[in-house]
């Protein structure tokens, strides 16, 4: 693209976006927090910004049942005014009838002691993960790879319902960490590595969960908490909570992208990035976390640490010297409510800085409306619990043919060599691999329990691999010898002595064999790894039934991207079903079977290498071609798969792709329209990704953008005309100076392997 710097428009005629509030201001709301805010004493105020965990009021009798401690929990908030609880007892999952019980106790001590209901919070992360018997949904990452966001919008709809069953109004949900680094832990978590994805997700989910009216959230919705505020995927070194080294640019067009679009869409609250970016602890930039986002976009909601992250400004950041000024720089810098699980010092310590000055009144005003707001938006003044009468679709199918779909739609195929799939009745199948028997791997962690281990009793009704495989395919075709197997014992990692020649035995009586590999559950820096190769035993496992010369088919069973370039010639056919949840083994039988076909698209860039770690959106200069002259510049990198890839039983052809404009200025929409047929022989579901291209600009351009998508579901022969809208300016970027420019030259627009060009004719600075 040319860069004709001239035509840059003067400050004064540049388009002034601001940013009206994401929820509307509601006068009644607001004049009942200023009543309760003016009555509240500065000990009541303090105490609404401590949140603590449930654990420390209570402990597990001889039994084995945990149980509340009504004389801690009256203490903690008669004394000490503490507005949040949080978490599981032991991180596992409670029945619907202890939260209920545990919850109203709870808002009956806060409303008699305050007059202020209590808010209370679950990582509820893909469905009710922490209260037995509701529906678990497939992992963010799968619902990613759907490319469906109505998918999205129906699982925090339904666990939003759930939620509320057991009386929890407020869930640490979603999360829109780019997952752009395939050694880091918690990509499962995120929708994948593109902003877009995650932005478009974000904002169904908030949909979803909150409802309609983010000022008045009724009895079956929740209240979100988007997280983590931001960049906290992309650890330099792909070890979970160690700092981002990224560029501004970076930061702005990516990373904060989709915690924008959560504010804007009305996210009630976001839970801070533990690490830092660039040397900053996020807990203690007033400018990321006041600036850009209170200010900036006039978001009224509430901040919230992560656990115990205050604590990190001295004890591993040392940016603080100790607690004290720890929570003088967090809440300085616009943290309004502290997850400070065991201990009430945070409520001393703040108390102190007030007193001595180094905290301001406003701003301990400023974080207290914020959490009144919350509350009352959640209707729990009126209405401080909710459950029983009129929740009765809790755990029903209903809910679980949800799920299913959702596992269906977001497990992918990415080779069939032959058509050897769908999989024909009649063969003997060799089921083999760790991920072959069990729910923990198929579940992930947060499910049941905070590693999602040690949970398999309250998964028992749910179908494994080879369960679902043998009601499909009948278990006496079904020949389970799994050659590798976890340690359920020790860290996710490990397994058991392998038995491989078992497997190899096996096979002789087969006429098929179907590996399921990948990990077991884990998250957060228990699931750091040091080699993001699959293991050497499964690796070998495959490499042993190859010399057979039984047809192969990979099942790939995990939260990331691991290696296999090595065993994947080794296989007529490889799915990824990442983590599906509940449902997800059923969902595989029906997809290998042909009862229902793929649509999923790989959410994230699958490496084929350790050093060929990049994304799809790279920057053109990083693929260098051999250089004139006698030095080999070869920089080319390998994948296994790239972002966007994923095949179906059926073809679809796209055609006809045109744009109302071939040239365009900074304020223009651009209607592009393509033309996209079935042209198989089954029904199936497409997902339709726009991109963009800017060929030349003032700083290296990426690769590609993707701009929009959209899923269509078409029988053999429809054929539908799919068009997106694309503001021009979501075509300009951040350049040196820190403001989004948007310059004149040419762009092309990039559909299913078709391309456009179009022109923008007068460049433009202007801030997002």
């Amino acid at each position: 693209m040319t860069v004709v710097m001239a035509c840059i428009l003067p400050m004064g005629m540049q388009a002034q976006n601001r940013v009206k509030p994401a929820i509307p201001r509601d006068a009644k709301l607001e004049s009942s927090i200023e009543k309760t805010l003016s009555r509240m004493t500065l000990d009541e105020k303090i105490g609404q910004m401590l949140e603590l965990n449930l654990d420390i009021m209570g402990k597990y009798d001889p039994t084995g049942t945990w149980k509340l401690n009504e004389t801690m929990l009256d203490t903690l908030i008669s004394k000490w005014k503490v507005g949040s609880l949080l978490n599981a007892p032991g991180t596992r999952a409670a029945t619907v009838e202890q939260w209920q019980y545990w919850i109203q106790l709870i808002q009956k001590k806060s409303m008699t002691y305050l007059g202020i209901p209590d808010i209370y919070g679950l990582d509820h992360n893909h469905g009710v993960t922490y209260t037995q018997g509701g529906t678990l949904f497939p992992q963010p990452i799968n619902l990613g790879a759907s490319f469906n966001v109505e998918l999205a919008r129906e699982m925090a709809e339904v666990t939003a319902y759930e939620s509320r069953a057991a009386n929890c109004p407020w869930v640490y949900n979603p999360v829109v960490d780019l997952g752009r680094d395939a050694r880091w832990p918690r990509i499962y978590e995120s929708f994948g590595e593109d902003a877009v994805v995650n932005s478009k997700m974000v904002v169904a989910e908030v949909k979803g969960y909150q409802g309609e009216d983010n000022n008045h959230i009724d009895r079956y919705h929740v209240g979100t908490s988007t997280k983590h505020y931001f960049a906290y995927g992309a650890p330099w070194t792909g070890k979970d909570r160690t700092p981002a080294y990224l560029s501004p640019q970076m930061l702005r067009e990516k990373y904060f992208e989709p915690f924008r679009q959560a504010a804007l869409a009305g996210t009630l609250t976001m839970m801070v990035n533990s690490a830092s970016v660039n040397g900053v602890p996020l807990h203690a930039s007033y400018e990321y976390l006041t600036q850009w986002l209170k200010e900036d976009l006039q978001w009224d909601g509430m901040l919230v640490t992560d656990w115990a992250d205050i604590n990190n400004l001295f004890q591993r950041e040392h940016v603080a010297k100790d607690k004290k000024d720890a929570v003088r720089i967090a809440v300085n810098a616009g943290i309004d409510m502290s997850m400070d699980p065991y201990s009430v010092d945070f409520c001393i310590l703040l108390k102190e800085l007030v007193t001595e000055g180094k905290v301001s009144m406003t701003r301990i005003d400023d974080a207290v409306r914020r959490i009144l707001r919350v509350k009352y938006r959640l209707g729990l003044f009126e209405q401080p619990n909710t459950g029983g009468k009129g929740y009765e679709k809790f755990g029903s199918a209903e809910f679980a043919a949800k799920s299913l779909r959702a596992a269906e739609e977001s497990e992918v195929l990415l080779k069939n060599e032959g058509g050897i799939l769908p999989l024909a009745k009649g063969k003997k199948i060799l089921l083999t691999g760790p991920n072959a028997n069990q729910m923990r791997c198929l579940n992930g962690g947060w499910s049941y329990t905070w590693q999602g281990s040690k949970a398999e009793d309250l998964s028992e009704k749910y179908n494994t691999i080879y369960e679902a495989l043998c009601l499909e395919y009948g278990k006496e075709n079904v020949i389970l010898e799994q050659g590798v197997v976890y340690n359920e014992e020790g860290a996710y990692y490990e397994e058991k002595e392998p038995q491989i020649a078992k497997a190899v035995n096996a096979a002789q009586k087969a006429d098929i064999i179907i590996a399921c590999i990948g990990e077991n559950s884990y998250t957060e820096t228990p699931g750091n790894l040091s080699d993001l190769w699959l293991s050497e035993n499964q690796r070998e496992l495959v490499k042993q039934l190859a010399k057979t010369g039984k047809p192969i088919i990979l099942i790939l069973n995990e939260g990331r991207p691991r290696l296999i370039a090595d065993i994947e010639p080794l296989a007529k056919a490889v799915v990824d079903i990442l983590l599906p949840g509940n449902y997800g083994a059923d969902a595989l039988a029906n997809l290998l079977s042909g009862k229902a076909n793929f649509s999923a698209k790989m959410p994230y860039t699958y490496p084929r290498e350790i050093n060929s770690l990049y994304t799809y959106d790279y920057k053109v200069s990083e693929e260098v071609g051999t250089m004139a002259g006698a030095y080999n510049y070869d920089a080319k990198v390998s994948l296994q798969w790239p972002f966007g890839f994923g095949l179906s039983y059926t073809t679809f052809a796209y055609s006809n792709l045109r744009v109302d404009k071939t040239s365009f200025k900074a304020d223009d929409v651009l209607t592009i329209s393509v033309d996209v047929k079935n042209n198989g022989q089954r029904a199936g579901k497409e997902p339709v990704l726009l991109y963009s291209s800017d060929l030349v600009a003032s700083i290296v351009p990426d690769n590609k953008r993707l701009r929009d998508f959209t899923k269509v579901d078409l029988q053999p022969g429809q054929q539908q005309t799919v068009t997106f809208r694309l503001p021009a300016r979501e075509l300009a970027f951040v350049g040196a100076d820190g403001q989004w420019l948007l310059e004149e030259g040419d762009f092309q627009l990039k559909v299913g392997g078709l391309s456009v060009p179009v022109t923008c004719t007068q460049t433009l600075s202007f801030k997002k």
